[in-house]
């Protein structure tokens, strides 16, 4: 086992393809993601299979349920993928999720009665979810998987997506609350490039290529002073215009950005709209929580699952030293109790790191098509 490991660093050094800050590998005999995994499922999931958000009253959003099968499907888990998939049906889609997209929140309400506590949908768990279940039948050979995730692409087509006469579709965050009229707000964290070129390949007929084509756009609009905003708005006449802050939902956008394969199709221009976040890090060590839409800096020192999500977007625009201060500063948050980053160890810093770490470790990757990647069969 550590011969193999070895072997890995060996591999990834001489990747020179493939940018990355290879400290993420222990190279004295250790891999990061597959213990990070073991112990975030041991941590985060009941026996029921379900994801706890113990930082916000023992909660599961379908993001946690999405997030987590793609996780199950890196770590080839079919076992765990199948709870996490029943789970979500039986208790957010009224047992089929072919039939009505999964409600975003559950958990116990006023009267200490445990149960969906809203029943609108979050689009960007929705598309995680059917790209998961798309991927997972792919790789498992399992068209049960293939067809819930083709439903439920259709779903999001249906309910999720607007037709914005002189702009064309456009994901909107929910079924629900985010459209009057003309006038829409998007999330920016919501459009990873990576899976709409994917969908837009296995179901051409829908929408999907054309929300590729103008994803680095909104994201350019959503950055005007190099930072990510957490939200879009777009008004007949004044256009597109970013929020006034960003902050945990908008570090999920150097995320995915950072993940792009290098020949997708408006990965550069949304890189090199995303500026202000590496300025920032060559004067800063450690990254900021919240910002403002006019590039000022509203709270600084971010969580530690911040300086994770960054490590692939440093990577990908060649900055391999800032990209190592960020792997540090998350290596030495680790808490050797518990195996998981922070003391306490918190939801969405294990999901940021679970993905930037993956993705770092080459423990999966997206090619140019937004294929997903996988070590266990590719």
């Amino acid at each position: 086992m550590v011969f193999k490991i070895f072997s890995m660093c060996a591999r990834l050094a001489l990747m020179s393809s493939f940018v990355v800050a290879v400290t993420a590998i222990d190279c004295s005999g250790q891999t990061t993601w597959p213990a990070l995994y073991r112990n975030y499922s041991g941590a985060f999931l009941d026996t029921q299979i379900r994801v706890i958000d113990r930082d916000a009253g023992d909660r599961t959003t379908s993001e946690g349920q999405a997030y987590a099968m793609f996780f199950a499907l890196v770590a080839n888990d079919r076992p765990r993928f199948d709870g996490l998939l029943r789970w979500a049906e039986q208790n957010l889609a009224a047992g089929d999720l072919t039939a009505q997209l999964p409600a975003w929140l559950w958990g116990r309400d006023a009267d200490n009665r445990w149960g969906v506590l809203d029943s609108n949908a979050a689009a960007d768990a929705d598309v995680w979810m059917a790209y998961a279940l798309l991927e997972a039948g792919r790789a498992w050979n399992e068209q049960r998987y293939t067809s819930i995730g083709r439903s439920l692409a259709q779903r999001i087509a249906d309910e999720e997506v607007a037709d914005i006469e002189g702009i064309g579709p456009l994901l909107l965050p929910a079924p629900k609350g985010f459209r009057q009229d003309e006038a829409v707000r998007l999330n920016a964290s919501y459009l990873p490039l990576q899976l709409f070129v994917r969908l837009g390949r296995l179901l051409p007929e829908g929408p999907w290529e054309k929300i590729a084509q103008r994803t680095s756009t909104l994201i350019s609009a959503s950055a005007p002073h190099g930072f990510a905003m957490d939200w879009i708005d777009y008004a007949p006449v004044k256009g597109f215009s970013a929020s006034d802050t960003g902050g945990y939902d908008a570090i999920r956008v150097y995320l995915w950005a950072g993940m792009l394969d290098p020949a997708t199709p408006g990965r550069d221009v949304l890189l090199r709209s995303l500026f202000g976040m590496s300025d920032w890090l060559r004067r800063n060590a450690v990254p900021p929580e919240t910002v403002r839409a006019d590039g000022s800096v509203a709270a600084p020192n971010g969580p530690v699952g911040f300086s994770a999500a960054l490590v692939p977007y440093l990577s990908a625009i060649g900055e391999k030293k800032l990209a190592d201060v960020q792997f540090s500063r998350l290596r030495s948050a680790i808490d050797s109790r518990t195996g998981l980053y922070g003391k306490p160890a918190r939801y969405y810093d294990q999901n940021l790191a679970l993905f930037a770490l993956g993705w770092t470790e080459r423990r999966f990757w997206f090619d140019s098509a937004g294929s997903l990647k996988i070590w266990w069969r590719d």
